[in-house]
């Protein structure tokens, strides 16, 4: 199985309650950038863990409609589920037993699949689990992919805080770009997004792209720091919940497609706009916007 990108991380069902209803869409942060990626042309793999039932047939189902490519670690708790309450807009999350214990085999299909990719996306890894970070740094020896990190670390699927840090540091000197937001590196390092943006920057990552919700993105690079606000369109905004997926997904594929040097300014442009256009639409699928005075070309889950 070859891929331009292979994505590695959740594939899972996200249950949204509010005062209104219960609505269910196919998810995860990692499913959700593999299938952006594809949005934005890029043929990709997912590599995560999904259920032989009823959801799993789901996830399968999904991912196929948008082209994307999985290589399933079979997962005998069933596939992973997200229990998502409203408040204000934003949600909170509660997980099944097979979101806490979820688990990535890095057998031959996967380890083939890194090696013939020009990029690896990394998303909601279970980090804390030093086997599966084991398994990443031994399939990775074998590619000359670049490798791309967002920890997106969620408190209700993590089972030790210092080993997913430590899992996460493993991971950083082969990194090519890290994205983090304000409320991983609070969950993480009990700090703001700063601090820890200028500490990667010093361990010598690449490319920093650090997000901070209303208050917008940044990129950091040895050569530039351009900061973009939150896009601005038509339409209120729906569902945050696949902001910073869709930011992600349209600056990995910016690195991966944009002639040297890059253009860090119009990556980040063009993300925040994907991510204003994503945010306008219930769930997490990444909406592409249009040219100005067009309306953005939304697609129905």
């Amino acid at each position: 199985m070859t891929a331009d990108v292979i994505v590695i991380g959740d594939a899972l069902i996200d249950e949204l309650r509010d005062e209104r209803s219960v609505r269910e869409f196919v998810g995860g942060a990692a499913l959700n950038v593999a299938v952006g990626l594809a949005r934005l042309g890029h043929s990709v793999a997912l590599i995560a863990m999904v259920g032989d039932d009823a959801d799993g047939d789901r996830v399968r189902t999904y991912l196929q409609t948008f082209g994307v490519s999985l290589i399933a670690t079979r997962s005998p708790l069933g596939t992973a589920r997200a229990v998502s309450e409203r408040v204000n807009g934003e949600p909170t999350y509660a997980f099944n037993n097979a979101s806490r214990r979820r688990s990535i085999v890095f057998g031959d299909a996967e380890r083939a699949a890194i090696a013939a990719a020009r990029g690896v996306v990394v998303s909601c890894m279970a980090l804390d689990d030093p086997a599966q970070v084991d398994g990443l740094r031994a399939a990775l020896d074998g590619s000359d992919a670049d490798l791309f990190i967002d920890p997106n670390p969620r408190a209700g699927m993590m089972r030790d805080l210092d080993e997913f840090v430590r899992g996460f540091d493993r991971l950083l000197a082969r990194a090519k770009l890290v994205k983090v937001g304000d409320d991983d590196t609070e969950l993480l390092y009990g700090s703001g997004v700063e601090p820890v943006r200028g500490w990667l920057r010093e361990r010598g990552i690449p490319v920093v792209v650090s997000t901070r919700g209303r208050g917008g993105a940044r990129v950091d690079t040895a050569d530039a720091v351009v900061e973009r606000g939150i896009a601005h369109m038509p339409g209120q905004v729906v569902d945050t919940m696949g902001a910073g997926d869709a930011v992600l997904a349209a600056m990995v594929s910016w690195v991966l497609t944009a002639p040297e040097p890059i253009d860090w300014a119009a990556g980040l442009e063009r993300a925040m706009d994907v991510a204003a256009a994503t945010v306008r639409h219930e769930g997490a699928l990444l909406q592409i916007p249009a040219q100005p005075g067009e309306s953005y070309d939304k697609i129905e889950t």
